[in-house]
């Protein structure tokens, strides 16, 4: 067996490991009655905590007494006896979470966080804020809840997730461990909301038209084909909206819009998916020049 085998062998052995010492984690979590708590409820997320209090001074903070409760994924975990400091990220970034033995109810120290629970565990954190010494905001906790178990390990925390074939595949890793490529989801989200809100200010009305045809049309491309049981008939996944689109402008709706998913039989590559989102739209009342120059 070459090294680069013998390599593969062992990290294959470790990761099976590491899965296994997981799973028996959690079955000692449900036999204590704690594995998913959902009585946890969250009042800010790390976005909001880092533009309404980075500003502020540690004294100030301290004169404030703020509390707040925050849930996320545990990303770091940095142990040093009887404290520990972890990167909680969620929906908005990551915060910074202080974890002493003595400020957190009898045995959820030493029991729960340190021996059962693992880097990519979702967790509820309740403290209050500061500053450290370096001047990074964080929670002081008084109350840290396991709620959901990861029952598989994260990326390497130093190289991140570099396989771009994993990446493209499990996409949900990719997710966890590159902010690029999750504030891309964001981008997205947003630039869809705005031309919705565009389209809508203007008078357009948002539609769905089918998705399987009967008649593949709208556009000259392959189709893929489908077949519907209860019907006994061979069906096709749209390739374009537009003849429904224009059956509904006939109907009466002047402007009409749709931003929704067409499927074309036909090659692949990192610039063409078979399966890709587009926007059409129609109005009765204005030539091409007018849609042109949608205001």
């Amino acid at each position: 067996m070459s090294e680069r085998e013998t390599r593969g062998a062992n990290e294959a052995i470790d990761f099976n490991d590491e899965l296994r010492n997981r799973r028996e984690k959690l079955a000692a979590l449900r036999q204590q009655g704690v594995a998913f708590p959902n009585d946890f409820r969250r009042d800010h997320t790390s976005d909001q905590l880092h533009e309404e209090f980075d500003a502020k001074d540690n004294q100030e903070l301290e004169s404030l007494n703020i509390e707040v409760s925050v849930a996320g994924r545990m990303m770091t975990r940095r142990i040093m006896g009887k404290a520990s400091f972890v990167t909680l990220q969620d929906v908005g970034g990551r915060i910074q979470l202080y974890v002493a033995r003595d400020s957190l109810p009898e045995g959820v120290y030493n029991d729960q966080f340190k021996n059962k629970w693992d880097l990519g565990d979702i967790i509820g954190a309740r403290g209050t804020l500061f500053k450290t010494q370096t001047g990074e905001l964080s929670i002081h906790c008084t109350e840290l809840r396991l709620l959901t178990k990861a029952l598989r390990p994260l990326p390497d925390k130093f190289h991140g997730l570099q396989d771009q074939e994993v990446r493209y595949r499990q996409r949900y890793l990719d997710l966890i461990a590159n902010d690029k490529s999750r504030q891309t989801f964001v981008v997205r989200s947003k630039i869809l909301a705005a031309i919705r809100q565009f389209m809508v200010a203007r008078g357009f009305m948002e539609v769905e038209t089918p998705m399987m045809q009967v008649i593949p049309g709208g556009a000259s491309a392959r189709p893929f084909i489908t077949h519907h049981n209860a019907l006994d008939l061979d069906m096709y996944l749209r390739i374009a909206p537009e003849l429904y689109l224009k059956r509904l402008v006939v109907g009466g709706f002047e402007r009409v819009f749709e931003i929704n998913r067409n499927f074309r039989n036909e090659g692949i590559s990192v610039r063409h998916n078979p399966e890709f989102t587009m926007m059409e739209l129609y109005n009765n009342t204005e030539c091409h020049f007018g849609i042109c120059g949608l205001p």
